[in-house]
């Protein structure tokens, strides 16, 4: 931590720069933590975390389809259960 006579000249260093322009109180209070801001947005359609087993051929394919194979596995299942619930 600065000490005071430290402080002071940080802050008329600070004042006396151009560039530096203080930030008004809107400005202050919209700031938010960057916790809140960090990682994923939230979803509004939260999905289950579960434990399954696939057979290795299954898995192998939706993995070799490249970067978001999972989703497109998810979508798969997804166009299955729509076909299916509706001839029920």
């Amino acid at each position: 931590m600065p000490t005071a006579a430290e402080d002071k000249g940080i802050t008329a260093a600070a004042k006396s720069d151009p560039d530096a322009k203080p930030l008004t109180p809107a400005q202050l209070k919209a700031m938010v933590p960057l916790r809140s801001l960090r990682g994923r947005p939230k979803s509004e359609n939260k999905k289950l975390l579960v434990s399954v087993r696939y057979s290795p051929e299954v898995v192998a394919y939706f993995k070799s389809t490249g970067e978001g194979w999972q989703s497109r596995m998810d979508g798969v299942l997804r166009q299955y259960v729509a076909r299916h619930s509706r001839s029920a």
